[in-house]
């Protein structure tokens, strides 16, 4: 060690010496020196006249010579001692080396012998346990094998690399005779315990044989499947016997029996060999997977033979049964054997909020649970269709059966619905989504939790086809079907007759029962809306994920949007029948007579009353749905025609001015129209009742202006009017009839001549105009 030490210093030492470089600024510092031949700017002539300043001192030029000559003789025996020194040093490294060299040599020696001794002591190991092995088995002293057999394959192992040597070629030999030897023994007392026909002895060696399995787990893998698969094969001998396939206690209406037997036939087995068996063996576990494996291939030749035998509630009695003997099994046993691997826990999945999801074991299902939140779901089952997989192949009839009951519920729905008629106004149910809604989802609920738990492949796409009918159905018989049907007799009311027209009378074509069916239709398309979109959310999470694609109620969700669409338009086309009578006599009042009006017409009045009438009746049988009510007030409001006409004075624009805003402060309270609440109208409801409004009031504006130079101040034919071409010429033409007619040689404004318009211009004209304000208030 303090030879290596040495070295490594000298060594050090000569690399920061070669890596050392100083430069010239740095020699004054590092090396001080007096004498100016060691100085950096050294100057031969100057040095010269330093030493002979005069003429007379060249006479000592000998002695100069003689000093400078002694020394370079000096400087060379420094140069001398240096080169020697450094030469030393190389010769102390091949020193060194040479005595580093003897100990490594050393050190090989030493880790070759220890390894040599090791070798040796496990090669005696080795040959001693062999030995005492082949006596022991001989022996049948399988406890003292066991551990002795486990040391003999380790110590094996170490002289896997020295297979060569004879010696060892034969001690692995004989170690693999004895292990054959060992396997074939043990084999044989499992045969002779455990006959494979015959009944089993009772007592006998079982201390032994619980020993040989602890061999056997020593030996190869086989030897242990054997014993396992000879002694499961043995234990269910009995069963294979008792239900064949020609006794009576085989078919499915007596299934329990074979769940009976199992369950008495795993608390014998535990009584009498659950110690003979390791632990890790899960023996209990092997013979009921062995029993569930004999038991669905029984079951499903049994009912491939005898098909026509099976009804629905015959086979729902069957699955049910045996989903409950397999969720029995998830709580006695892991599952460890069914993946020869360990188990892994399952992670519990977050809270859903999805109003399918429910506990099919809870209590009566209402219409309430499917908005409630559900439990969170159970750690997946792993003996699920262990068993039960073999009913699959049948569930068509399970199929048929729910599309026979579903065409019965829709039926009965109907029925009771003509029987008990809609809803009646004036009541809680006035509006309400219909009870048979409720009850058509209640039912697909539990067809598909059912459904899901037999199967969730191909059954669960034919089970999503027979909803998908359903729901069509539904919605054409139940909603569309009992929609009221309009009429078209609107007319027979004249001017008289309208004015005569006393408030609260009846003018709307639906009654007050019809408004409150519409109503409840609505509701009820749209709850079934929303339901249909949970229902294909929950069905694609209980399908298996390679058929989610084929499971699509995107058809099934537009129907109930065309309800909807429908009933809202239903309920515009009555307050649409109700108001026309007045709007019509309007139209055909003849205004060039008129010469004075109050201050709102009994037109627009009418229209107020039909509209005070309505609303709050369909405001409050849509009170859940007030997005759909919104809905009607934009669509009643785009359909409104404003108060309009093309031959009226000054006096009767300024009052059907009056009539507009009228009508426009009715539409802006229209949402709360005669409610106790009021509330603010949604802000895109206001911003069309005031842009089409504004249009309409600012036509009649130009209705009342005398001079065709107020134009100038309307700016109609200004570019920041909003106008389009076609409109300004429009309003223009308007505004050029209500001027009158200039005296004749005035020169006090600009000519104008107008040719009189004949009553087919004046027709077309105002129908263009009503087009077009239609146009840009819609």
């Amino acid at each position: 060690t303090v030879v290596l030490s040495l070295k490594e210093f000298l060594r050090e030492q000569i690399y920061l010496v070669k890596q050392l470089t100083i430069g010239p600024r740095m020699h004054p510092i590092v090396f001080p020196s007096q004498d100016p031949l060691d100085r950096a700017d050294f100057n031969a002539v100057e040095y010269i006249n330093t030493l002979f300043p005069t003429e007379q001192s060249l006479a000592n030029i000998d002695e100069v010579v003689n000093n400078i000559r002694l020394k370079i003789r000096r400087l060379d025996d420094n140069i001398r001692t240096v080169v020697r020194g450094q030469t030393n040093v190389g010769q102390d490294g091949r020193q060194v080396k040479e005595i580093t060299r003897d100990i490594k040599q050393l050190d090989h020696a030493k880790r070759h012998l220890t390894t040599s001794i090791t070798t040796l002591n496990h090669l005696h190991m080795l040959a001693g346990g062999v030995d005492s092995l082949e006596a022991m088995t001989r022996k049948r002293q399988y406890g003292e094998v066991a551990n002795l057999l486990q040391g003999v394959v380790n110590v094996l192992e170490h002289f896997q690399k020295y297979m060569g040597i004879p010696q060892i070629r034969q001690l692995s030999e004989r170690v693999k005779a004895a292990q054959s030897e060992l396997g074939t023994q043990i084999l044989a007392d499992f045969e002779e315990t455990f006959p494979a026909q015959g009944s089993k002895k009772s007592g006998g060696p079982s201390n032994v044989l619980r020993d040989a399995c602890l061999v056997a787990n020593v030996l190869d893998p086989r030897i242990k499947q054997e014993i396992i698969k000879k002694f499961i094969r043995q234990h269910l001998s009995e069963y294979m016997v008792l239900f064949q396939e020609n006794q009576d206690v085989a078919w499915l209406d007596k299934i329990d029996r074979r769940y009976a037997w199992i369950k008495r036939q795993l608390v014998d087995y535990e009584e009498k060999y659950g110690r003979m068996f390791p632990e890790e063996w899960c023996m209990t576990e092997r013979i009921a997977v062995e029993f569930c494996h004999i038991t669905r291939t029984e079951l499903a030749k049994l009912m491939r033979n005898r098909a026509r035998e099976i009804e629905v509630k015959l086979l729902l009695f069957a699955i049910q049964r045996t989903t409950n003997f397999e969720g029995l099994l998830a709580k006695r046993f892991s599952g460890y054997t069914l993946n020869d691997g360990p188990a892994k826990k399952p992670e519990m999945p977050l809270e859903p909020t999805n109003p399918f999801l429910e506990d099919e074991d809870s209590g009566p299902e209402k219409d309430e649970d499917l908005d409630r939140p559900k439990k969170p779901k159970a750690p997946d089952n792993p003996f699920h269709g262990i068993v039960s997989k073999c009913f699959e192949p049948h569930l068509y009839v399970y199929i048929e059966s729910q599309d026979k009951n579903l065409g019965e519920l829709i039926d009965r729905f109907v029925a009771d619905f003509r029987a008990q008629g809609p809803p009646k106004s004036g009541t809680d149910e006035g509006g309400a989504v219909l009870p048979s809604c409720a009850d058509l989802f209640v039912y697909y609920k539990k067809c598909m939790v059912q459904c899901s738990q037999l199967s969730t492949g191909e059954p669960m796409i034919a089970l999503t086809t027979i909803f998908q009918k359903y729901l069509r159905e539904y919605a054409w018989k139940i909603l569309s079907g009992n929609l009221p049907k309009t009429s078209t007799n609107s007319g027979g009311l004249t001017i008289s007759s309208l004015l005569k027209e006393k408030e609260g009378s009846e003018v709307a074509k639906f009654t007050m029962e019809e408004l409150c069916l519409i109503c409840s239709i609505l509701s009820t398309a749209e709850y079934c809306l929303a339901t249909t979109q949970q229902l294909e959310e929950k069905l694609k999470e209980k399908v298996d994920k390679t058929l989610m694609e084929r499971i699509n109620l995107t058809g099934e969700m537009d129907t109930f949007s065309t309800v909807i669409s429908n009933s809202i338009q239903l309920l515009v086309q009555d307050l649409d029948v109700a108001c026309d009578p007045a709007l019509t006599a309007m139209s055909k009042m003849p205004w060039q007579s008129v010469e004075h009006v109050g201050d709102q017409s009994p037109y627009v009045t009418s229209v107020i009353m039909h509209i005070k009438q309505n609303v709050p009746i369909i405001r409050d049988n849509l009170a859940s749905t007030r997005k759909y009510f919104t809905q009607f007030c934009i669509k009643f409001t785009k359909s409104v025609p404003q108060p309009l006409t093309n031959q009226c004075n000054k006096s009767v624009s300024q009052s059907l001015l009056l009539d507009t805003h009228s009508l426009k402060t009715v539409l802006l309270d229209l949402p709360s129209i005669g409610s106790q609440v009021v509330r603010k109208a949604p802000a895109s409801y206001t911003k069309i009742v005031v842009k089409g409004m504004t249009r309409a009031e600012m036509i009649l504006k130009v209705g009342t202006l005398r001079s065709f130079t107020a134009i100038k101040h309307l700016r109609i034919g200004s570019p920041d009017s909003g106008l389009k071409r076609s409109e300004q010429s429009t309003m223009l033409e308007l505004f050029r009839q209500r001027l009158p007619n200039p005296p004749s040689g005035s020169d006090s404004g600009p000519s104008l001549t107008f040719s009189a318009p004949t009553p087919e211009q004046e027709s077309s004209r105002i129908r263009k105009l009503e087009k077009l304000i239609k146009k840009r208030i819609q």
